[in-house]
Formats: structure tokens, C-alpha cells, sequence
């Protein structure tokens, strides 16, 4: 008689099945402190990054990463007042906080040039000190471009909170070689020095759809459009355009402009 039927296939099988989900699941338990120790790691380089603490394409450990990071102090901002909170910066995710309703808000479809529907009420930021001086504010901006929502940081010089030093994004979908050059260090490099409002006082910093013409009176607000990539540039230009903006940061740089960076 047989001793392989239908039922004992399908019991191994199953078995088995069992088996490997225990496994797996043991397996992103016990790696998940991990997982997000490199996940706080990599975001901490990545302000780094934009303060110009570390280069593009520079390689740091984690203790280097750790000793350039003693320059920065996290804070959480109310965001239509412009004031620090007490919130714990080290607790708070703002990505978390947009999804709930009671601590986030619609925005108005007029309003929402960087079309993310939702924000938090509340936002960290980066007060970045070189010595004793502080010498850069650094504000996460988050937007949509072609395939998915681009997440980086702006950094913006102490000096006048109107000189961009630094835009990172650390995280996309993009197209790479095309929307994807976002990451490139040469187009990077293109944002240190531009200026991100004009003498009126409204944002005026733009990415243009081909290059920029040397000398033009604009000069100063425009950068590099992306090869190829029309709708990503497009989204990092009503990026920082909605959170430069009042709806963004724009009462917290006022705030800071009025008081000082402290």
C-alpha cells in the first residue's frame, strides 16, 4: 500500500510552512533594534550631509558619524507659531504624526503645491553649531515628484536664514539617471549659495526646466533643471516653495530672524 497520500504531502507541507514563518519572524524580531539603530544612523548622516559636515559620497563610520553629529541639536517647532515646543525630538516622527488626525492637518488643495495632502502640526529641525556660533538651521521638506514623495532636508545659513548651504533627499522612488539625479553630488553642489526668498520677502528660489544662464539678474534663485526629469524638478521646486512658505517654516525662520537662532 502506498505510503504517500494527498493528506501527508499537504501536513509536510504545512509543517514546513509553519517552520519557516516561525523563523522568519524570529529573524525580524531579534534584527529590528538593529534595523533601526542604522535607520537613526542613516538619517543622521544624511543631516550631516546637508549642513556640509560630511561630503556627498564621503564614507564615515558610525563613531564618526556620532562625533560630527555632537554639532547638531534636534528641537520640535510648532509650525504655525514658530515657537520650540517641549516634544521630545528624539520620540517625535513627523511622518507618523501626519498620518493621525489629531495631530496633523489637511491642507487645502490650493495650498498644497508640494502635494502631501497631510502634514503634521508639529516638525523637527536642526540647529547645526560650528565651535561656539551657531551656524545653520536645517528643515526636513517633504513632496511629490514623478513615481513617489521625495524626503530630504534644506539647510539654510544662520546669516541671513535666506542662503540655502545644503539639500539632501534621503529618501525616493525616482527614476535613476533621470529623476534619480537628485542624488548626484554635482547637482547638489548647485544649491550652495542660492538664495531661497527675494527682497520682497516671498520664495522665490526656482529649478529651471534647462540651465541656468550665468549673469541673468535671477541668478541667484535658479538652479539646474534635471535632464530628462521635468516632473521631478518641478516637485522640488513647489517643495520648497509650500515649505518655505507660511503653511511651512516660514513663521520659524521669522521667529528666528526676529529673536535670533538660539
Amino acid at each position: 500500500m502506498a505510503q504517500d497520500t494527498i493528506g501527508k504531502t499537504f501536513g509536510v507541507a504545512l509543517g514546513v510552512c509553519l517552520v519557516c514563518s516561525v523563523l522568519v519572524s524570529a529573524a525580524a524580531v531579534s534584527l529590528k533594534p538593529a534595523q533601526e539603530e542604522n535607520k537613526a544612523l542613516d538619517k543622521k548622516r544624511n543631516i550631516l550631509m546637508a549642513a556640509g559636515l560630511l561630503k556627498a559620497g564621503e564614507s564615515a563610520g558610525a563613531d564618526r558619524v556620532v562625533e560630527l553629529y555632537e554639532n547638531v541639536e534636534a528641537r520640535v517647532v510648532d509650525l504655525s507659531t514658530g515657537n520650540y515646543t517641549d516634544v521630545d525630538p528624539d520620540t517625535f516622527d513627523a511622518r507618523r504624526a501626519a498620518l493621525d488626525p489629531a495631530q496633523s492637518e489637511e491642507i487645502p488643495l490650493d495650498k498644497d503645491l508640494a502635494k502631501i495632502k497631510r502634514r503634521a502640526k508639529l516638525s523637527d529641525v536642526y540647529v547645526i553649531s560650528e565651535g561656539d556660533r551657531v551656524r545653520k538651521v536645517i528643515v526636513p521638506v517633504s513632496g511629490k515628484g514623478l513615481w513617489s514623495t521625495l524626503y530630504g532636508f534644506l539647510a539654510l545659513d544662520t546669516k541671513d536664514l535666506n542662503t540655502i548651504r545644503g539639500l539632501v533627499f534621503y529618501e525616493h522612488l525616482e527614476t535613476p539617471g533621470l529623476g534619480g539625479e537628485v542624488d548626484n553630488p554635482n547637482w547638489k553642489a548647485l544649491w550652495d549659495g542660492k538664495k531661497a526668498y527675494g527682497d520682497d520677502g516671498a520664495v522665490k528660489i526656482d529649478v529651471l526646466k534647462g540651465k541656468v544662464v550665468p549673469g541673468n539678474p535671477n541668478e541667484q534663485y535658479q538652479v539646474d533643471g534635471l535632464s530628462g526629469a521635468t516632473i521631478t524638478a518641478r516637485g522640488v521646486k513647489y517643495m520648497l516653495e509650500y515649505w518655505l512658505s507660511e503653511e511651512g517654516f516660514a513663521p520659524y525662520l521669522d521667529r528666528l530672524r526676529d529673536q535670533g537662532v538660539s
